[in-house]
């Protein structure tokens, strides 16, 4: 990696790390729990005909609310049913409007990942001084909810800003899940500290999936069918494989059913590790 103002040093994974067990799959279930800001709407939608210009897209803001009002409550009953615990990537202003299920979240034993304070307030779009106040008002936000300060983070849209790693670290983030550039965690090493990187794979992620591509839920289940199959038949690969689905998307009733349905197949596994982001950066800074 390039040396310049904003660029850390880097801590690669050891050659020989493997997860715990002498497994070399980690599987990691994603919940995007996701809002978007008063007056904003989801930029995506499932109608493919677009507004014009300075028309509202009221089927779009229907849309994104869908997750916050009942994709949540679908999407946690299925992990309950298969005892997993997941990542659910959390907008801040979620924990102002709905605390309670913000916290029952927490309190199901799933770990929450900060995700910025609404969807549409992308940090790489924002100024410093929004960038800063933002992480620091959704960590706020979050803390007085759950009860402590989250340690993981991904942005908005996973696109952070120059200085958002740093901001990171300054308000005491110990994680980031903001880049896609390699297989393993590898730590950040700033003036201001060290933040771990786990990175984030996207290839079984329900939006590109059918909003994207137009695939099924059955073709959904068999992707993530053929991709673990062939990663655990790769016993030299150490890698992460994630499920992600979104609360306004897969927590729908035609579509709840094949998140369920891989949960289902990994309950209860031994030849692979269900565990979250945080679980991995601990890991990984265990090995040095």
């Amino acid at each position: 990696m390039p040396k310049g103002p904003n660029m850390p040093e880097i801590r690669h994974a050891p050659r020989n790390m493997r997860w715990p067990g002498d497994r070399h799959v980690a599987v990691v279930f994603n919940v995007a729990y996701e809002v978007w800001s008063e007056g904003a709407a989801s930029a995506i939608g499932p109608m493919g005909n677009p507004m014009r210009g300075g028309v509202f897209d009221s089927n779009a803001d229907t849309y994104g609310r869908y997750g916050a009002n009942a994709g949540i409550h679908r999407l946690m009953r299925v992990l309950a049913r298969a005892g997993i615990a997941a990542n659910f990537f959390t907008s801040g202003a979620l924990a102002e409007r709905d605390p309670d299920q913000v916290r029952a979240v927490a309190e199901a034993g799933h770990e929450i990942v900060a995700h910025g304070y609404a969807q549409d307030l992308i940090p790489a779009a924002l100024s410093a001084e929004e960038d800063e106040d933002y992480i620091h008002r959704t960590t706020e936000c979050l803390a007085n909810v759950i009860g402590a300060r989250p340690t993981g983070w991904i942005s908005p849209r996973a696109t952070p800003g120059n200085d958002t790693f740093r901001r990171l670290v300054q308000n005491g983030y110990k994680w980031q899940g903001d880049v896609l550039d390699s297989d393993l965690p590898y730590s950040q090493s700033y003036e201001e500290g060290e933040l771990v990187a786990v990175p984030l794979n996207t290839e079984i992620n329900d939006l590109s999936h059918s909003m994207r591509w137009g695939r099924t839920p059955r073709q959904f289940v068999e992707l993530f069918d053929d991709a673990l199959s062939h990663l655990l038949a790769a016993s030299d690969d150490v890698v992460i494989l994630d499920v992600l689905v979104h609360t306004h998307c897969y927590g729908r009733p035609a579509s709840a059913w094949a998140y369920a349905e891989i949960a289902e197949k990994c309950a209860g596994r031994n030849d692979i590790w269900i565990t979250t982001r945080g679980q991995i950066a601990e890991h990984f800074l265990a090995q040095f």
